[in-house]
């Protein structure tokens, strides 16, 4: 370099600003993304920014009743739009298959367990799902895990329970429910992997779609995010979601349907099996598919489409029928 020139001045990297909802489980989620994108990338800045969601403001009416899946990520999303976050983590399982327009699903993390788990009051746990005594109360805001217990366990009343993971514990230690329903991954994140009273099989509740992964959300044209993003991403969890989402997709379903999956991979070879139930547990038709891994989303149809030639249509078209009388 010569005496006279001046030395070249770069600028620093861009500072990354991650969205969150306010909730515990949210932000443990989110500040491990961040944990994990600042070991791979130390000389960059990942912010945190949080916000809240219409789904995190309604806690005293059922998810059924007040909308769908977007309930949780609009807010998040608007913000990615205008351009006051870069990308926003959600729990997989609440992020809607379709979209808005500008915004990708960027990455998939390694999942957790996707399982659900029963959690019980302290006077049932010499109890098994399948031991709990006629009329014992059970609370789950799903209706997917409404209906497949309903089918399994008619003799339980089931009761709808809203509020964070706490605020759901609190509820059963205090004795408003004999057992409770939540997800296995939620409280292992949180710690709380001791209320995991028993893992429920799947033969008695198949998962949520995308439950137990993390699904990042990024604007579709920001290359150097969705660069960055890769190196958290998990293929195998990727492929197995893909496949889940597709099915639902094309079941057009959201918080109000009882559609269940449950996918393993063998090497290439991905195995989904979904099911579609009514509401009251009386009707549900089940079906696996298995093909490669790279047609993830083909068989997600492919499953979508026998199941409603099995009657799965007959079934949506009722829940929709009544979603829309109120």
């Amino acid at each position: 370099m010569s005496p006279n020139a001046s030395p070249t001045i770069s600028s620093p990297p861009r500072t990354i600003r991650i969205g969150s909802r306010k909730s515990q489980l949210a932000l443990v989620q989110t500040y491990w993304v961040q944990e994990q994108l600042q070991k791979s990338f130390p000389d960059r800045t990942f912010e945190v920014h949080t916000m809240s969601t219409q789904g995190d403001k309604i806690l005293d009416v059922a998810l059924a009743k007040i909308g769908d899946k977007g309930l949780f990520t609009k807010e998040l999303e608007v913000g990615m739009l205008q351009h006051d976050i870069d990308f926003a983590v959600h729990s997989l399982k609440d992020l809607p298959t379709r979209l808005p327009e500008g915004l990708i699903l960027g990455v998939v993390t390694e999942r957790e367990n996707p399982a659900d788990a029963l959690v019980v009051h302290e006077q049932h746990k010499d109890k098994q799902v399948d031991t709990l005594p006629a009329g014992a109360v059970v609370g789950t805001s799903s209706l997917r895990r409404l209906a497949q217990l309903r089918h399994h366990f008619p003799h339980l009343t089931f009761k709808d329970i809203r509020g964070n993971l706490n605020t759901r514990l609190q509820k059963l230690d205090a004795g408003e429910y004999d057992a409770i329903i939540l997800a296995v991954a939620g409280l292992h994140r949180l710690g709380m992997s001791d209320r995991v009273h028993q893992i429920l099989p799947d033969k008695v509740s198949l998962h949520a779609v995308g439950q137990g992964a993390l699904g990042i959300e990024c604007r579709a044209d920001d290359q150097e995010v969705l660069s960055l993003l890769k190196a958290i991403e998990h293929v195998p969890t990727r492929d197995r979601t893909l496949a889940e989402r597709a099915f639902l997709r094309e079941l057009e379903g959201g918080c109000q349907v009882p559609i269940g999956v449950n996918t393993q991979l063998d090497g290439d070879t991905l195995t989904l099996t979904g099911i579609v139930a009514s509401v009251d547990g009386k009707k549900l038709v089940k079906d696996t598919v298995t093909g490669a891994a790279s047609e993830a989303e083909h068989l997600g149809i492919q499953l979508a489409q026998r199941l409603r030639e099995q009657g799965a249509q007959e079934i949506l078209d009722e829940i929709f029928t009544q979603i829309q009388r109120g």
